[in-house]
């Protein structure tokens, strides 16, 4: 499997990992050391939570470094006039007769919450290379789908502002 990752996506990545195994490893391994000290082991919530904290960050390391590994760069740049990644689109959304707008993000960078949309969800696949007026069916679902109409679309640019997902 590959990940269709952007250069400032890798970059954000790589920076992640090296803070990761430069500056937190050593640190956790100092932590799980300390808390050995302490005595019992079997009854040693320190050293359990120090531990802990070591293998989640081992397991965010080779998490990062495979995704660095299967990695496709593509490009954020589309035309000017069509909805590309970074790209704040807004749309009438037909079923509830309302307005709401979201930006195209890679999927290490969605969030809902903060209407971040995947370019793999069923919305950014059919949004991404349109244009202002286009009517669209989104497929949510064998069950359920949408028509929505582009209102606008805003450039947007990725300058490493929206971070990387945690797992």
């Amino acid at each position: 499997m590959h990940n269709e990752l952007t250069q400032k996506d890798i970059q954000l990545m790589k920076e992640e990992l090296d803070h990761r195994r430069i500056h937190l490893r050593p640190q956790l391994l100092e932590e799980v050391k300390t808390a050995r000290a302490f005595g019992d082991l079997s009854e040693n919530f320190e050293y359990k939570a120090a531990k802990q904290e070591k293998n989640r960050n081992e397991s965010r390391i080779r998490y990062l470094e495979n995704m660095i590994k299967t990695a496709v760069v593509i490009s954020d740049r589309t035309e000017r006039d069509k909805v590309g990644l970074y790209d704040f689109v807004t749309v009438f959304v037909e079923e509830d007769e309302e307005e709401q707008s979201y930006q195209i993000v890679t999927t290490v960078r969605q969030d809902a919450l903060k209407n971040r949309i995947s370019k793999e969800s069923p919305f950014g696949k059919a949004v991404l290379g349109k244009g202002v007026g286009d009517r669209l069916w989104i497929q949510v679902n064998d069950s359920y789908g949408y028509y929505v109409v582009i209102r606008a679309i805003e450039k947007g640019e990725d300058d490493g502002a929206i971070p990387i997902n945690s797992f």
